[in-house]
């Protein structure tokens, strides 16, 4: 068994254990990718400031996120098809995350259902949602997240139009996958996948099946789904969103000063800067470097998060330095799952606090909630001199 000392090198093994597609959908963005690779990129550009001669017994990562304790502030992102990394991966992950005392959310295209995940994990979760043309089936399922025991909502944002992605086009990517020769011939090669996922009936976007209206196989899942995602996303339905739900509401897109204000203004418990892990709008720019003109548009009148890059605990360490209160990671737990399963989830969780706790320890900081602006150096161009 080699060492796994990294986030790396859960996705080495992550590769080898997982089909193609899959690893493609999570290791990808949309067109050249530029906005994918600058996520992460953009982060060796800021640097730590090492302090020393101080105090640095009773250290703690802990912090709160909308109200809830956490371990460290850090939460599992929605990623669809998590069930296809890894099968019943949305059930593996969010008991990870509960038994490491951070939040788990479920994306409304997850393979396991709200109710699945509820059954399996005795920590309440919280979910994602992606506002889809019909109403119905989006007041259905906000309905089911209440009975289910959400303790909070989070409302997608940028992904009203759907972002190509070149490699999920070649591979003709479906959940679950279509028996083609070169997909069969590929999952040969992943024995454990492939008997886990014959053991298990969670093969298919269970939120949706037999809740959506007329969606009972692949064929009109696909069809329903390609038609569903809301143009008409505005405002005033996030506003009704939120009356609705009548919980904690945290809206997740936000890559522009305005954009974050306007979250604010209609009620907004907490907002997460992303750019979809660059799978959306690429060109744009990374969440890190957009993040600090965010913070400021906002002040303390709302929470703010950062998704889209981290791979490390030093990336969580320059994203509260810069003003997030809490960090959401996609693709550094989807190594973890598809390398090892929960386990797995479990080992990305460790290496990135243990990595948060000495690179913290270094700068001369006892605790995750004194962070600030004056431990790290930022490049004077960071966020960039823009027309």
């Amino acid at each position: 068994m080699a060492v796994i000392t990294c986030i790396d090198d859960l996705k080495t093994l992550y590769k080898k254990r997982t089909p193609k597609m899959f690893y493609d959908y999570a290791e990808s963005g949309s067109y050249t990718e530029q906005t994918f690779r600058e996520n992460t990129s953009d982060f060796a550009k800021i640097r730590l400031r090492q302090r020393v001669a101080r105090d640095l017994t009773g250290r703690s990562t802990a912090t709160t996120m909308i109200g809830e304790a956490v371990s460290m502030p850090v939460a599992l992102a929605p990623v669809g098809s998590t069930g296809m990394q890894r099968p019943d991966g949305e059930i593996k992950a969010a008991r990870a995350a509960a038994a490491f005392g951070v939040p788990f959310t479920l994306s409304t295209m997850s393979v396991c259902s709200i109710e699945d995940v509820a059954a399996h994990s005795s920590t309440p979760f919280w979910f994602q949602l992606y506002v889809m043309k019909d109403e119905d089936f989006v007041d259905a399922i906000i309905e089911r997240a209440r009975k289910a025991k959400c303790s909070a909502l989070v409302v997608t944002l940028d992904l009203q139009i759907l972002g190509q992605r070149h490699k999920d086009l070649k591979n003709g990517l479906t959940t679950p996958p279509k028996l083609t020769l070169p997909n069969i011939l590929n999952i040969m090669t992943k024995p454990q996948w492939a008997m886990e996922m014959l053991a298990t009936p969670r093969r298919t976007f269970r939120n949706i099946v037999g809740h959506a209206k007329g969606v009972t196989d692949l064929a009109n899942l696909s069809a329903w789904t390609n038609e569903q995602f809301d143009p008409l996303l505005t405002w005033d339905k996030v506003k009704r969103i939120r009356d609705q739900w009548g919980g904690k509401l945290i809206l997740k897109g936000i890559l522009d000063a305005d954009d974050a204000r306007m979250a604010m203004d209609v009620g907004a418990d907490a907002i997460i800067v992303s750019n979809h892990g660059g799978r959306q709008l690429d060109g744009a720019l990374s969440s890190i470097r957009v993040l600090p003109s965010i913070v400021a548009a906002v002040g303390d009148q709302t929470e703010v998060y950062l998704d889209s890059g981290i791979r490390s605990g030093q990336d969580v360490l320059k994203a509260l330095a810069l003003g997030a209160k809490g960090t959401f990671i996609g693709r550094s737990y989807i190594y973890g799952l598809g390398a090892m399963g929960q386990a797995g989830v479990t080992k990305a969780l460790e290496i990135i606090h243990k990595e948060l706790d000495i690179s913290m320890a270094l700068c001369g900081v006892q605790k995750a909630v004194e962070l600030n602006r004056e431990h790290v150096l930022v490049p004077r161009d960071f966020e960039g001199d823009w027309v």
